[in-house]
C-alpha cells in the first residue's frame, strides 16, 4: 500500500507561485502512477495534473497549461508541482493520489489519496 502526504500550501498573491510535495511511504513507490487534482468549496473534484510511473508521460488539464509542472523523483518517493502565475480562479485543496493503472484524468482510477493541502491566492 502507499500512504501519502501532501505539504506546500499557503497563501500567494495573485501571479506568485507555489510547489506542492507529497511524500509517499513505500519502497513500491515507483511502481505508481501519480497524479494531482484540486477541490474548491462547492465544486467536484477536478483533475489537474498527471504522471506515469517512470515520468514519461505526462498529462495537464487545459486551465493550468503552461503554469503547472508536475514532476516525481522515486530516489525520494516524492511528486511534486511546481505552480507559477497563480491565479485567484486556483484556490482550492490540492490533493496528491496515486494509481496502478487506469486513466489518468478520472479520480476513480486512483486507489490511494492525501489528506490535501490548501492553496489560496489573493487578488
Amino acid at each position: 500500500q502507499v500512504q501519502l502526504v501532501e505539504s506546500g500550501g499557503g497563501l500567494v498573491q495573485a501571479g506568485g507561485s507555489l510547489r506542492l510535495s507529497c511524500a509517499a511511504s513505500g519502497r513500491t513507490f515507483g511502481n505508481y502512477h501519480m497524479g494531482w487534482f484540486r477541490q474548491a468549496p462547492g465544486k467536484e473534484r477536478e483533475f489537474v495534473a498527471g504522471i506515469t510511473w517512470s515520468g514519461s508521460s505526462t498529462y495537464y488539464a487545459d486551465s493550468v497549461k503552461g503554469r503547472f509542472t508536475i514532476s516525481r523523483d522515486n530516489a525520494k518517493n516524492t511528486v511534486y508541482l511546481q505552480i507559477n502565475s497563480l491565479k485567484p480562479e486556483d484556490t482550492a485543496v490540492y490533493y496528491c493520489a496515486a494509481r496502478f493503472s487506469g486513466t489518468a484524468y478520472s479520480p476513480t482510477s486512483y486507489d490511494y489519496w492525501g489528506q490535501g493541502t490548501q492553496v489560496s491566492v489573493s487578488s
